[in-house]
């Protein structure tokens, strides 16, 4: 007799189910795609009118990827101060060049574009001011003295908790000053930004190998100098 599961599975009702179940996936992943083409036509056609002259337009591009760009921007340089800055400054350049944009890319890695450019020119004029510094600093730039940021008023709080937490935070900030620029870039996009290395590659005028070069370069020296200051 065969097996009451092997009946089951090769049943009509069965196999109509699984043929259902089938149909709706494609249904579901076909209108998906329908939905991305349409997203991304009207996209297109905001630039076009935006490259015409129309300022509604090019606002309508900049709400969509507003919060986007300050988020990268402060992921990448650190300071609220300076991510303003940056965000700011992109999308004048976006509006400022917009004319050149010639749809071989999306505006979303078009503008991610600009805005990682203008964090690579910042982390390099960073770097070459600042020396060697064994103290942490605000977005200010002033020095945070660890002991006086801990918080012991709270029910529960735990101070010696809270200031491990502030040192390794200390300690990876300290390790990402060991990066070049370019380095710090590519492993802040990949892990914090969730980006794929062809995009980032695209990103930084690369290729896609030499973006995962770049980040097991940095990977290395980080694992390395959190290892030393253990």
């Amino acid at each position: 007799m065969m097996p009451a599961d092997a009946l089951t599975l090769t049943s009509p009702s069965a196999r109509a189910l699984g043929q259902n179940w089938t149909s709706a996936r494609k249904v579901q992943s076909s209108s998906s795609m329908v939905k991305d083409e349409r997203a991304r036509a009207t996209e297109m056609e905001l630039i076009r009118e935006a490259q015409q002259g129309s300022r509604s337009a090019f606002d309508t591009l900049v709400r969509q990827y507003d919060g986007q760009v300050l988020r990268l921007a402060l992921h990448l340089t650190g300071s609220e101060h300076d991510a303003e800055d940056i965000h700011q400054e992109a999308f004048l350049k976006a509006y400022r060049y917009l004319g050149n944009f010639r749809f071989e890319c999306s505006f979303y890695t078009w503008i991610y574009r600009i805005v990682t450019n203008l964090c690579l020119d910042h982390l390099r004029r960073r770097k070459s001011r600042r020396e060697e510094q064994s103290v942490l600093l605000d977005s200010s730039g002033e020095e945070i003295d660890l002991l006086s940021n801990v918080s012991d008023d709270r029910p529960g709080a735990n101070p010696a908790r809270e200031l491990d937490r502030k040192l390794l935070a200390a300690k990876i900030n300290a390790a990402l000053e060991t990066l070049t620029p370019r380095e710090r870039m590519v492993f802040e996009l990949k892990h914090y930004q969730g980006l794929k290395l062809r995009t980032i590659g695209d990103m930084l005028h690369t290729t896609e190998e030499t973006a995962k070069n770049t980040l097991f370069r940095a990977t290395r020296k980080l694992r390395t100098h959190l290892a030393e200051v253990r």
